[in-house]
């Protein structure tokens, strides 16, 4: 059985930018409230986290700061990914030695390499730093590539590769995961909409956008239903189904850094090539915002 990093909600958090880069006071303030309201890990400079148009120097000041943050009390995962390898190695090696407690680790984007790439790629950037757990994600709608289940059984034999993020939309496929995998590969879903669904075929958890607004409740979903409250957790999923339609009304993270604006923060609007929320969203937004 592979290490757990953990189990719930790992909340995929935006960045808050200002005219200096990253605005680490309202950082600090949106990680101190996940981890006060029950999230179980936080995931940084991920997709949601707007990693791509980050310097160097602004990953080390938002990873820096949520790790002085958390002060230990949950696990900060480090996105790291790179469509290339030798870059992902470094971005990996580099997180470690700040001190990240896992790593994720996006598919390749624009290469679109093969499934055999897959397994060299991941496996040279897991063992560069071993034994820092690496957790997969697999995104094919952004990347243009799709890890197949048979992969990711050849990748749960490398030792500290203990998980996946699996943001395919597809359940057939993540249901084949878990089959072919077992124990050896932990399986969060990466779409709030399939929470339920991915935990149903064994599942453990959600790396989540909705957690940044909710995190709770995001966490409930996943705790209820591994505690056997299965009825609960159906009530809490659909609960917010409204609202995570919202949220990705518009492509991540543009409505969740309106809606953290809407709830008193400020993250500031996306960088460009992000642009911010068209009004009429904002407005669908603000409405089912409103109902919870």
């Amino acid at each position: 059985m592979k290490k757990i990093l953990f189990k719930g909600c790992g909340t995929a958090i935006a960045t808050p930018f200002d005219e200096n880069g990253v605005n680490e006071k309202e950082f600090e303030k949106l990680i101190e409230f996940q981890i006060q309201n029950k999230v179980d890990s936080i995931i940084v400079c991920g997709t949601t986290g707007e990693a791509t148009t980050m310097s160097t120097e602004e990953k080390d000041i938002a990873i820096k700061c949520a790790i002085n943050t958390s002060k230990k009390r949950v696990p900060i995962i480090v996105g790291t990914g790179s469509n290339s390898t030798n870059q992902a190695i470094q971005n990996s090696i580099h997180a470690k030695e700040l001190g990240a407690d896992g790593i994720l680790v996006v598919t390749p984007y624009y290469n679109k390499c093969t499934q055999q790439g897959l397994i060299e790629h991941f496996t040279k950037i897991a063992n560069s730093v071993f034994p820092l757990p690496v957790i997969l994600y697999n995104v094919p709608g952004r990347t243009g590539v799709n890890i197949l289940p048979k992969t990711c059984f050849e990748l749960s034999k490398v030792e500290n590769i203990v998980a996946i993020k699996e943001a395919s939309g597809n359940l057939s496929q993540v249901a084949d995961i878990a089959q072919l995998c077992g124990d050896n590969l932990n399986i969060y879903s990466g779409n709030d909409d399939q929470i339920l669904p991915v935990l149903s075929v064994g599942g453990i958890g959600v790396i989540s956008v909705l957690s940044n607004i909710f995190p709770e409740d995001t966490h409930n979903i996943v705790t209820e239903f591994l505690s056997g409250n299965i009825t609960k957790a159906k009530e809490l999923q659909l609960k917010y189904l409204p609202f995570i339609h919202s949220l990705f009304s518009e492509v991540n993270p543009i409505p969740v850094k309106a809606a953290l604006n809407l709830t008193g923060y400020d993250f500031g609007i996306p960088r460009l090539p992000l642009t911010k929320i068209s009004e009429e969203n904002l407005n669908i937004l603000e409405k089912e915002l409103k109902k919870l």
